[in-house]
């Protein structure tokens, strides 16, 4: 039974004109996405939402919440608990102004779309309930871009906790892709007293799952998924607790992951290295639809 790899139609078309040289690549945005872990009596669960069937870009896929950084975030200042702006640009592999901007992406990206906020009073408290109509007003404010993250903090006199965040992993969409993005993958756990819900609109469901589960659920083709969500999955899946998960992103390789496209004969070979399992062998000839 084929798995649930998410595979554009158009990408052997635009594979072959990256090939031949007609096809310029995007260049990709910065962006980030958060592994929201919560313990239970079975293991660690994650939180996931399921793309709309409408949406133009991986419709039905499942993922975690994150998008784009907003430029806003590079250089306004910004209340900030836990490791030091330049401990996160060393980690990251960015300056100091890019390493706010992705944090606060992560951050702020969790509180738009599963309306989870890892902030807090001080550098070692964090939010409760997040649910009421003035916290729903400046969430809807955030997603409209009408309101800083910065000013979201200070109006609520809040400091970031990026010590509540571990680095896990970096992905850059293939040079191919239409739509690009230079993304890096957090962990975190859920704070106590706070709860997901689906606030994106861009999600039609939204779930807890075992890491394991949802791979298994892949390998059988019942969830699609992008390779880098399934990837992260079975990463995540040898933990025991969301602690346990957090204690080792500091040691975790990021090098960049970028898919690979060479010609071998007659086809286009697509590979993400070190991820063998995505693999594809793509005709150099039009065929009509994208391979299994």
């Amino acid at each position: 039974m084929a798995n649930g790899q998410w595979f554009p139609p158009d990408w052997p078309e635009r594979i072959r004109a990256l090939a031949d040289g007609t096809l310029e690549p995007v260049v990709p945005r910065r962006a980030a996405t958060v592994m929201l872990l919560k313990d239970t009596g079975e293991g660690p669960v994650v939180h996931m939402l399921r793309r709309r069937a409408s949406m133009a870009f991986a419709a039905g896929a499942y993922a975690y919440p994150g998008g784009g950084v907003d430029p806003r975030d590079d250089d306004h200042h910004v209340g900030w608990a836990g490791p030091t702006r330049a401990w996160w640009a060393e980690r990251l592999g960015v300056d100091e102004a890019a390493a706010q901007a992705i944090v606060c992406a992560a951050v702020r990206e969790t509180y738009e779309e599963a309306g989870v906020l890892l902030a807090g009073p001080t550098a070692e408290t964090v939010v409760g309930d997040t649910t009421g109509s003035d916290w729903e007003a400046d969430r809807a404010a955030l997603v409209a871009r009408e309101l800083s993250f910065a000013q979201f903090l200070e109006r609520r006199g809040l400091v970031l906790r990026s010590d509540l965040l571990g680095a896990w992993t970096r992905w850059i969409t293939p040079e191919f892709e239409s739509r690009r993005y230079d993304t890096w993958f957090f962990v975190a756990a859920l704070p106590e007293g706070q709860r997901t819900r689906n606030a994106s609109t861009e999600a039609d469901r939204t779930v807890w799952i075992r890491p394991a589960e949802a791979a298994a659920a892949y390998d059988r083709g019942e969830l699609v998924m992008m390779p880098p969500t399934i990837a992260t999955l079975r990463q995540l899946a040898p933990y025991g607790s969301a602690a346990e998960a957090l204690a080792v992103a500091p040691a975790r390789d990021l090098t960049p992951v970028l898919a690979r496209a060479r010609l071998e004969g007659d086809e286009v070979v697509l590979s993400w290295p070190g991820h063998d399992e995505f693999t594809r062998h793509v005709p150099t000839a039009p065929t009509g639809g994208a391979p299994a």
